[in-house]
């Protein structure tokens, strides 16, 4: 969990890097597409087992998974990489909330208690104390939530479909989509808002810029299948508390790529967001 924790932040970092040169939807499209040539490789080697069924579940999964995943990559781009981690790390939070209202999950006090320190966190990141809410952390809180709706979704077609067919779900969406509002994006005007939503798509011609595509790709790879093994092989507590350490790693990258260092303020939201964390953990775990 700590090797995949610091790759995962490596990779906020390479997306970081490749802004300076496509759009947060290209780079969305491009990580998809490659995932999507991986998962159909495993797929044509290893068929799945399971027998399916619920497809429009898959669908939503996809829709929320791309919706978190732009929302992820924009912020990256438009404030400190440390911050766009752990306003996506608000997702345990919501996933709370969601299972309680969807799924019927118990809520109990410690899990009421934890989620308040968690917004709290919230606050102190995005200093909303003179009534102007940055519109980019407001997007990175929405990411978090979009983020907890896809892994709700799961927990209901986990059992149904093949996990891999699962992720083709995901990487299938976040590589149709983008594609579409590619091809729209010349022939609409939209407010500068959700502009980001509808940039002109360019073919990298770079070595440099294919180099680090490929890269982010294979290192995402790495991560997720480190994650799976460390959730796999361990006390879930335990590696729900590792994880949140790329979030330090995530501050590590983006001073060395030009952040400002966090403040106080932020240092406190961040400490309380990876308190309400792993007291959502723990109280799940009981």
């Amino acid at each position: 969990m700590l090797a995949g924790s610091l790759i995962s932040a490596l990779n906020g970092a390479v997306s970081k890097i490749l802004a300076d040169d496509m759009s947060a939807m290209e780079i969305v499209f491009y990580r998809n597409i490659i995932g999507v040539f991986l998962i159909l490789y495993a797929l044509k080697h290893t068929p799945p087992k399971l027998s399916g069924g619920k497809w429009y579940l898959l669908i939503t999964r996809g829709m929320f998974g791309f919706s978190a995943m732009i929302l992820f990559f924009y912020t990256i781009t438009t404030i400190p990489l440390g911050e766009a981690i752990t306003l996506n790390k608000t997702s345990p939070l919501f996933v709370t909330i969601l299972a309680y209202y969807l799924l019927k999950e118990h809520l109990d006090k410690t899990t009421l208690f934890a989620l308040l320190i968690g917004f709290l966190g919230v606050v102190f990141i995005v200093k909303p104390f003179g009534m102007a809410v940055s519109y980019e952390h407001f997007l990175g809180i929405l990411g978090g939530f979009f983020a907890a709706a896809a892994y709700t979704t799961i927990k209901k077609i986990k059992d149904i479909y093949d996990a891999r067919i699962i992720v083709l779900s995901f990487v299938g969406m976040g590589t149709i989509l983008p594609a579409l509002l590619f091809t729209v994006a010349p022939y609409v005007e939209v407010p500068n808002a959700i502009s980001f939503l509808f940039p002109t798509f360019s073919f990298p011609v770079s070595m440099k810029i294919w180099s680090l595509i490929i890269f982010m790709a294979i290192i995402s790879t790495i991560s997720q299948w480190l994650l799976t093994k460390a959730y796999s092989a361990s006390n879930l507590s335990i590696i729900g508390v590792i994880s949140y350490t790329n979030i330090p790693f995530a501050i590590g990258f983006g001073w060395m790529l030009g952040d400002a260092f966090p403040d106080a303020l932020t240092f406190l939201g961040i400490g309380l967001i990876i308190f309400g964390g792993v007291l959502v953990g723990r109280a799940k775990k009981r």
